[in-house]
């Protein structure tokens, strides 16, 4: 799984997009809310984890998620 950390421009927030091995859309969450999306997609016991690495990810790179 992949995750990319998208940058809002002026009224638009901060995004993030979980992504498979395939770079198929799983998941698109603004990064203040990321329960409803990772709950849906069965990663709700893995949330800390993803938005500590959401925090540090800088914006537009893509990086490997360990799941």
């Amino acid at each position: 799984m992949y995750i990319v950390k998208v940058k809002g421009i002026a009224k638009i927030p901060d995004y993030v997009q979980l992504r498979d091995d395939k770079f198929t859309l799983l998941a698109y969450f603004r990064v203040d809310r990321p329960d409803k999306s990772l709950e849906k997609l069965g990663l709700g016991d893995k949330q800390e984890y993803i938005m500590e690495m959401v925090k540090d990810l800088p914006f537009g790179q893509i990086a490997k998620l360990e799941i």
